[in-house]
């Protein structure tokens, strides 16, 4: 597959699951992809993984909150590869409490990741997309919480909300400019971020794992399955190379039919 050829990206939160996946296969698919983490160690192993198969890959260490921290990791992307064609912002949390006893702190931390990450990214990715129109796309890690909520997730549900405007605006600024932007926006996807809620939701739902599994996560599914990293990694590599702003704006659920739009 080499329809990202010549193509450079910025994954964030790449070093572990959902991230990792998306990754790899935007590697495979041909692009140098910078693996933007915390987790150090962990991001080495997945350029080690690119580089053993032919790619080009770079560990990032990066705190999405950190607005000096990211704009020097993206300026350093575009000093190793060149250039910057695909933000994939996909670092973030799970924090679950009732809305009454939700901590300020856990409230801001949340919405810190998720939407200050996602806004200082894409800023300091559009400083190397927008001259000349060289253009490129900003897909952004929703959650079918982006379009619906459930209890003990305020502050997941809010950001997660926040994105699809992020992405809109950025679909009008940004066309001008050949930018293009999307929310993909999966269901449960079987990751340690949902392991440990599971646990969490049973306590606070006085319910057991398995009904959190059967009835929480996977109630709504048309199949009973959960989404696969490999099911959000493929539909941000449509997205990425679709060829136009014929598509640009958009959430795409990715969910085995739990949410529908």
């Amino acid at each position: 597959m080499t329809q990202l050829n010549g193509k450079v990206a910025v994954v964030t939160g790449a070093a572990s699951g959902i991230g990792k996946q998306i990754a790899l296969t935007l590697a495979r698919s041909g692009a140098a992809v910078a693996i933007a983490d915390l987790q150090q160690d962990a991001a080495q192993r997945v350029v080690d993984e690119i580089e053993r198969e032919g790619g080009k890959a770079l560990a990032l260490a990066m705190d999405v909150t950190d607005e000096q921290v990211v704009d020097a990791g993206i300026e350093r992307v575009v000093a190793t590869f060149g250039s910057l064609d695909i933000l994939v912002s996909n670092a973030g949390i799970q924090i679950v409490n009732p809305l009454e006893s939700y901590s300020f702190a856990d409230w801001k931390k949340m919405l810190a990741i998720h939407l200050d990450g996602a806004f200082l990214t894409t800023r300091a990715a559009l400083r190397h997309m927008y001259p000349a129109k060289r253009g490129g796309v900003v897909i952004y890690m929703g959650s079918v919480h982006s379009h619906e909520a459930s209890p003990l997730k305020s502050a997941y549900v809010t950001a997660k909300h926040g994105l699809l405007g992020l992405a809109r605006t950025l679909a009008k600024e940004g066309g001008p400019h050949g930018v293009r932007s999307h929310v993909v926006c999966p269901g449960f996807v079987r990751t340690p971020l949902v392991e440990k809620q599971i646990p969490e939701q049973a306590r606070e739902l006085g319910i057991s794992e398995d009904e959190v599994v059967k009835k929480v996560m996977l109630g709504g599914t048309v199949d009973g399955e959960f989404t696969t990293v490999d099911d959000v990694a493929q539909t941000v590599l449509f997205l990425a190379s679709f060829p136009s702003a014929a598509l640009t704006g958009q959430s795409v659920l990715v969910s085995h039919g739990w949410g529908m739009r």
